[in-house]
């Protein structure tokens, strides 16, 4: 967990990746602490949206009521529910091994996952769509051990996790519930009676966390908020073409495989054998497992738009099924996991050069060769202990994880200081008075940047164009195709902010050669401009 949060950190903790549905979830947090209202949730243009149940929001509000409104206080949540995934893997493996290994392998083999990690990265809600699966996971690993003499607590962590799965997500986590009641009671080798999973306090209590945001919205609004929940859910996400569902069924396949390299990659000669002598040591999780993995494969190949990520929730289990099925093999993989490992220190070492190639050319601040440091001397360190007996899968999965940490070194430069940051400096110096009603043109994955830098002491409102803003808007934030229909109507207009454009990085690297990297922003760079209708 520790390497988790620290390797992976850096990505979290500002907008290096900025994900172009966090807006959703960031824009709606700013507007309830503006109005108050913690249930109802609106788009940085003030329409309404229903498209997602209420958690993810809140989780987002939390970050920012903590600690400010920031990148960082967004996704410190995610990032933090992403790294507890990593402990109930290891706790499910433990109640189902008889051996210290395979909780060690399942833990490193998620910790390591490149979907949980960019989840966990991302103010959306599909890390806590995985986490409370996980945890429903948990229940259901409990009672599939200890069968209708199961302790209460693993009914609780089934319901719980699914209630809080479905108040993330939506339909998704109800679907896979169902998958797992299905299969505890009919499965042939450790069957659940009808009457053990009827625990009603648990029942009652997951049924309140689940449907009490659709009761609220229902008595505010009436069934209108619900029409835009099912086309989401449903209308949206689900095709009905034959050949479309047979791509998408292929591609979730290879990926629900292919995202698990390098550690699927160690034995795959003999990985089915292990798979059939994993089954074999404890068919009823595996079976779970498999039934799981099987069951979002199905739904995945449904969707009308594929995305890596509709696999997360079953994520966890496949990682524990991958590590049953390694672990069986003949012989531990050693040889193979040495060549990995050096294969992925090496990739370290090429990110690292292009990162201080950038970080020296655009003359970056003390700090971020710090990290730089830092990473290399975390990459000699794995580098030396690549032959250490015993700890062979820690050192491998650190030089994943420590890829990550060295990849934030390269998007640094072309993400910060962000748009929101940088127009917050402006604000600041140019002494903008607070409450200022400001309406921004242009992107509006970039608007959601700036309404986190502005906070909610600024009132700012995304328009589609010059001719909607009213007059009580008296300070305007544009791009610049925005800026070029304004020309002349307007007072003159002061750059706010300004990055690197990754669409123009053959300019930047020349640049770099050049030593003119200022005029070569300017000219290639991605600006905002900030004008003031008062001074016309």
């Amino acid at each position: 967990m520790i390497a988790f949060l620290v390797l992976v950190g850096p990505f979290a903790l500002d907008f290096h990746l900025h994900y172009p549905d966090e807006m959703y979830y960031t824009d709606a947090a700013i507007r309830m602490m503006q109005n108050g209202d913690y249930l109802t949730t609106y788009l940085g243009n003030g329409e309404l949206r229903f498209k997602k149940p209420i958690l993810t929001y809140w989780f987002v509000l939390a970050g920012f009521k903590t600690l400010g409104v920031a990148a960082y206080s967004s996704r410190i949540l995610f990032l933090l529910f992403g790294a507890g995934i990593i402990p109930m893997v290891y706790h499910i493996a433990k109640l189902i091994g008889r051996s210290n290994k395979l909780p060690v392998w399942s833990a490193w083999i998620i910790a390591t996952h490149p979907i949980i990690i960019f989840s966990s990265t991302r103010a959306i809600p599909d890390i806590l769509l995985a986490f409370f699966m996980t945890l429903a996971a948990v229940g259901v690993t409990g009672l599939l051990k200890y069968g209708n003499d199961s302790p209460k607590k693993h009914l609780w962590f089934f319901y719980l996790g699914l209630a809080l799965a479905f108040e993330a997500k939506g339909l998704p986590a109800a679907a896979l519930g169902l998958v797992a009641i299905a299969y505890m009671l009919f499965n042939p080798w450790k069957r659940i009676s009808l009457i053990k999973l009827l625990y009603l306090p648990a029942i009652i209590i997951a049924l309140f966390i689940s449907l009490f945001w659709f009761v609220a919205m229902y008595l505010k609004f009436g069934p209108v908020y619900l029409d835009s929940f099912i086309e989401d859910q449903v209308g949206m996400r689900v095709g009905s073409r034959l050949w479309m569902i047979a791509k998408h069924f292929i591609f979730a396949v290879l990926l629900m495989g292919g995202l698990f390299i390098p550690w699927v990659g160690l034995k795959v000669k003999s990985l089915m054998p292990g798979i059939k002598a994993a089954f074999n040591r404890n068919k009823a999780f595996m079976g779970f497992a498999i039934v799981w993995v099987l069951s979002i494969i199905g739904m995945t190949a449904m969707v009308s738009t594929f995305y890596e990520r509709y696999l997360l929730p079953v994520t966890p289990v496949a990682a524990i099924f991958l590590a049953g099925a390694l672990l069986k093999t003949h012989v531990v993989p050693s040889v193979t996991m040495k060549v990995w490992t050096k294969i992925l220190i090496g990739i370290n070492w090429l990110v690292l050069s292009v990162a201080l190639f950038a970080h020296v050319g655009l003359g970056s601040s003390i700090w971020i060769f710090g990290q730089w440091i830092i990473g290399f001397g975390l990459s000699v360190l794995l580098w030396r202990k690549i032959s250490l007996n015993g700890y062979q899968v820690q050192v491998m999965g650190l030089s994943i994880l420590l890829l990550f940490f060295s990849i934030s070194l390269v998007t640094h430069p072309l993400s910060i200081p962000n748009q929101g940051r940088q127009v917050q400096a402006y604000v600041s110096t140019h002494n903008i008075p607070e409450n200022s009603k400001i309406a921004f043109l242009g992107n509006l994955h970039y608007a959601s940047k700036i309404r986190i830098g502005l906070g909610p002491d600024y009132l700012m409102k995304t328009f589609a164009s010059i001719d909607e803003i009213p007059e009580s808007y008296s300070y305007i934030i544009c791009d610049e195709p925005s800026k070029k229909t304004l020309e002349g109507s307007l007072p003159i207009m002061e750059v706010v902010s300004l990055n690197w454009d990754p669409k123009y990085i053959n300019e930047m690297i020349m640049a770099i050669i050049n030593g003119n990297t200022s005029e070569e922003k300017m000219k290639w760079g991605k600006k905002y401009y900030w004008i003031d209708r008062s001074s016309n």
